[in-house]
């Protein structure tokens, strides 16, 4: 398949070749190598310290000292998805036209500035504002930076990270006292300074292309001759054209896509109060600052396992849906263990939530599902964004789900994520059972048309990626 000749103006131009050509061998080193050679540049961009720390600032009495209840609490977890959501297209669009290798670095130390401003919170109005701002300058940050890596290895940098920001938030909130300043006060301002150091950084580090790798301090690049064509020329011969606001709508109105969307909307709720409010369970249990925080790391280490456990399955076996039901086949004993859990058992809370969070992460299957049934270049990133779009609804959902009149076991929340979960077991096979009979229809239309209508179809068709009579969905 030949790509079309791209614009004068695109910065890869004296790359293209239509005829070059390569194996698949190459291809996947010259993946895996990209993942390898940003992956030290994206453990840091993929850091999730200014969003989850409010986690380690929990453990060491965050809301108590704010006069906050657990329910302003979630009203600012929503309110920082809120940010996130209502961001997430209009960030696309900037990124796209000043390019990702300058709006992530600028996204980072526009949030660290405000993330930074929480040293001097003063109550419940001020928590509110700044949990809204760095989500909303947080949003299209995930989409904008899978563009440089494959979805499992910026999960994972994403899970390893926060081992390394739960180790740093012990130290940090040892600054208790400081200057007559609580612990988590210093907590987010050191860590935002961080933030904003590494985003400045990034300006320079970042390359904007597969041919710009070279600067005064990498004058090698990253890539021979030879991989800089074979970069260039498979973006484009995957498919070469550019975003617009009627490719957005298109995404938008794709309803092939829609079993997908309602994915991102269903699969994290089992887990997202529970992740929001397990250090504040530890505390009430009787553990330390410093030991609630040390509880949190295995949970990480156990969901890095499994994550790449499940990822790799997924592949091997070329399947998703029954893959991706692992998951809640592995929620759901824990979620009924936590319902029937007594109190005050502090050591079987910890071992339940452990194995609860530390459960087979689909997020990386999902997003790769949308791409990959989105079927053109064009609509990913747009149907990528909508995805995610629909997990940050799902996490203002899950926001409400604990309150405060459930306290101390949450008996009514966890019934209800009992529920969730099993409507997860039932979604993905239903979801299934969908792209199958949409592959079936589409087959039957293509096998009616003659070779020769076969043929005028695929060089006059202006239907593109999924609409394509030729195209076979995933499932």
């Amino acid at each position: 398949m030949f790509a079309p000749l791209p614009r004068a103006d695109y910065e890869n131009v004296h790359r293209v070749d239509a005829l070059a050509r390569w194996t698949f061998r190459e291809e996947k080193a010259l993946v895996r190598k990209t993942d390898l050679r940003v992956m030290l540049v994206l453990m840091f961009l993929s850091l999730d310290l200014d969003r989850g720390n409010i986690s380690q600032a929990n453990s060491a009495d965050f809301l108590k000292d704010l006069k906050l209840t657990t329910n302003d609490y979630n009203m600012g977890t929503s309110l920082a998805r809120a940010g996130f959501l209502i961001a997430e297209l209009p960030s696309q669009l900037i990124s796209k036209r000043i390019g990702p290798d300058h709006w992530i670095p600028m996204q980072m130390c526009l949030w660290s500035i405000v993330a930074g401003s929480q040293f001097w919170l003063s109550g419940k109005s001020s928590f509110l504002a700044t949990r809204f701002l760095v989500g909303l300058f947080q949003g299209g940050f995930i989409p904008d930076v899978v563009l440089y890596m494959t979805l499992a290895f910026f999960f994972t940098c994403n899970f390893s990270v926060n081992i390394f920001a739960g180790f740093l938030a012990i130290g940090l909130l040892q600054l208790n006292g400081v200057r007559g300043h609580a612990g988590w006060r210093w907590l987010f301002l050191i860590e935002a300074l961080f933030t904003f150091v590494v985003g400045f950084i990034t300006f320079f580090n970042m390359p904007p292309c597969p041919t710009a790798t070279k600067t005064w301090f990498r004058p090698k690049g990253w890539y021979t001759d030879r991989e800089e064509i074979i970069m260039t020329n498979r973006i484009l011969r995957d498919d070469p054209g550019t975003i617009s606001l009627s490719m957005l709508w298109e995404s938008i109105c794709d309803f092939d896509l829609w079993p997908l969307y309602a994915v991102g909307l269903v699969f994290v709720l089992p887990e997202i109060p529970v992740q929001a409010y397990l250090t504040l369970a530890f505390r009430e249990l009787g553990f330390s600052t410093v030991t609630t925080n040390l509880l949190t790391i295995p949970t990480l280490a156990l969901a890095i396992l499994t994550l790449m456990a499940i990822t790799c399955l997924s592949e091997a076996v070329n399947e998703r849906s029954f893959v991706a039901s692992l998951q809640y086949l592995w929620i759901m004993p824990c979620l009924i263990a936590l319902y029937y859990l007594p109190p005050h058992r502090p050591w079987a809370y910890f071992a339940v939530t452990t194995v609860l969070l530390g459960s087979p992460s689909v997020q990386a299957i999902a997003v790769s599902w949308v791409s990959m049934n989105a079927g053109s270049v064009r609509t990913r990133t747009v149907g990528a964004s909508l995805h995610n779009m629909m997990v940050q609804v799902s996490s203002i959902i899950g926001s409400y789900i604990y309150r405060a009149d459930d306290r101390p076991l949450y008996r009514r929340g966890n019934r209800a994520l009992i529920g969730i979960c099993a409507i997860n077991l039932a979604l993905f096979p239903l979801i299934k059972l969908y792209y199958i009979q949409r592959n079936k229809y589409k087959r039957s239309q293509w096998e009616a048309l003659s070779p020769e209508e076969q043929a005028n179809y695929l060089k006059r068709t202006k239907e593109r990626g999924s609409k394509r009579l030729d195209f076979q969905f995933f499932h």
